[in-house]
């Protein structure tokens, strides 16, 4: 039923001249080629087409907001739906990482090393790159698998996680490197990988420290935090009743993990209105109909062994229309839990810069990088969550596929050209 399904939609397809569906995703993907060569029975070059464009690309279609990108910008959804283009792209992207075989180049015959440093999207985005233009990648990943956010912060109801590992077989495949359980910063330095002859060293780390509320409770035990629930919820014990404070998408991602091990009743706490819910507007929707109620304009003021103290919010709008909320004195209730999990983002651990001279931060902790991805010391680049906050895997592609160029454009002429005429200078 999904080829049948696919083949129909590919085939309501306009191929229009200009086609915004591409416009609307933020790497250009040629969605309206790779459906004509589907069409065509071309399906290994739709794939190529795809993969060239985006490595990406199987998991960009499952985890996207296509609503607001691809398919939000689809001439056929002005009069009615838009031709699906994720089902489409998952199809073609499915069927060529299968066939996908990719040529590993002699180790004498590679370019300069190059370490990365994380597995996220923007280490996966930067490791397909360089490997395909010749180059001895080594990835370091402080954990024990590969994927990073893609595996321990997307539910595999969302992003099955056999897609990474295939993607990490694929990077194996073409001669990439792999030292899981390595943490640079404390393990090893960047000094080290210098020292070792790495030409290049690129950051993408991600944010995994957790954003607090730094209210009164929040150490208890029954008290945790999203990004490290999401990472291996089967050894939580969360009871029957769980408290979620947030609202975005990682909020309606534990809502959704939590009633699959074992919850009863899940309730999303926003101390806004509806313009505080900052989720997919289709995540909230499957969280609700998994069960999720959704209580607004509560502020979380304490933490109890019983649940959470909740008062009424008072919204301020500035100037810009930005809203905040403080809560009213004398409103408080308690909400009662068994367990609570904070989901208000998260930030980077400094464990590289607090051990690495020359590289700038900036006051939010994101590293400080230039339009290239450089940081302020030569030959370290930087991008993906790290640089812009968490964002999504697309837009990680997007910036890493032009940091993979920065990097390129560096070690050739600086390392392999003796081009001393290469300025590093970034006004960070």
């Amino acid at each position: 039923m999904l080829s049948k399904h696919v083949i129909d939609d590919a085939k309501r397809c306009l191929q229009c001249p200009k086609p915004k569906c591409s416009e609307g995703c933020p790497v250009n993907t040629p969605i309206r080629d790779a459906i004509k060569l589907l069409l065509e029975s071309k399906i290994a070059e739709a794939g190529k087409l795809l993969f060239d464009n985006n490595p990406l690309s199987l998991v960009c279609c499952h985890v996207c907001p296509q609503e607001n990108q691809c398919e939000g910008h689809c001439v056929m959804g002005r009069k009615g739906m838009p031709v699906q283009i994720s089902a489409i792209e998952q199809y073609i992207s499915d069927y060529y990482l299968n066939i996908y075989k990719p040529q590993a180049i002699p180790p004498s015959e590679r370019k300069a090393k190059i370490a990365i440093i994380g597995s996220g999207p923007a280490g996966f985005t930067i490791a397909f790159i360089l490997s395909r233009r010749g180059y001895d990648i080594t990835i370091y990943e402080g954990n024990d698998k590969t994927g990073g956010v893609m595996r321990y912060g997307i539910p595999e109801f969302r992003l099955p996680k056999h897609i990474i590992d295939r993607l990490t077989s694929a990077l194996v495949d073409s001669g990439v490197k792999i030292r899981p359980n390595t943490t640079i910063g404390a393990n090893l330095s960047l000094d080290e990988l210098f020292r070792d002859g790495f030409r290049a060293v690129f950051m993408g780390t991600g944010v995994w420290r957790p954003r607090k509320l730094n209210i009164r409770g929040e150490s208890l035990g029954h008290v945790h935090y999203a990004i490290e629930y999401l990472r291996n919820p089967d050894v939580y014990n969360l009871g029957s009743r769980l408290a979620i404070i947030g609202a975005g998408n990682v909020a309606m991602d534990v809502a959704r993990t939590a009633f699959r091990h074992g919850c009863e009743e899940v309730t999303i706490i926003c101390n806004l209105d509806e313009s505080g819910i900052t989720a997919r507007q289709v995540e909230l929707e499957y969280a609700k109909i998994d069960g999720a109620s959704i209580m607004l304009k509560k502020t979380a003021v304490e933490i109890t062994d019983e649940g959470v103290i909740l008062a009424d919010s008072e919204i301020d709008t500035d100037e810009n229309g930005y809203k905040t909320a403080r809560p009213i004195p004398g409103t408080e209730t308690l909400f009662p839990a068994d367990s609570v999990i904070i989901a208000v983002s998260q930030g980077p651990r400094s464990v590289i810069v607090s051990s690495t001279k020359g590289i700038k931060i900036k006051d939010t902790g994101l590293v400080a990088v230039d339009e290239l991805g450089r940081t302020t010391r030569e030959g370290v680049f930087a991008s993906g969550d790290v640089v812009t906050g968490a964002k999504t895997v697309v837009e990680a592609v997007k910036i890493s596929k032009r940091v993979a160029d920065a990097i390129d454009e560096y070690v050739t002429r600086r390392h392999m050209l003796g081009d001393e005429s290469y300025v590093w200078d970034v006004m960070a």
